[in-house]
């Protein structure tokens, strides 16, 4: 294994890794957020108001998203053995 095989395997398990987690955290991180601004507003400061709203959140997006979150698992999974192929000959 040469380091620019490491180093490029790093880099597209990096990437294959944000791909699938960036919609999920933009999902929490919008509900917090106007979660948070709800809360400045109306001045109720319960610090488990925000769970319940973003918990459905990441469940609905989870629900939504999760054909596509295993296509592209299985696609870097081939892509790994591929190369695990080509490396062993």
């Amino acid at each position: 294994m040469t380091p620019e095989f490491a180093t490029t395997l790093l880099n597209k398990t990096l990437l294959t890794a944000a791909m699938i987690a960036g919609p999920i955290l933009v999902a929490g991180l919008i509900v917090g957020l106007l979660v948070a601004i709800f809360q400045a507003v109306t001045t109720i400061h319960e610090m488990t108001l925000v769970f319940i709203p973003k918990l459905i959140a990441v469940g609905l997006t989870l629900m939504f998203l999760l054909p596509w979150i295993i296509t592209k698992l299985i696609d870097f999974t081939n892509q790994i053995y591929q190369s695990v192929k080509m490396l062993g000959g």
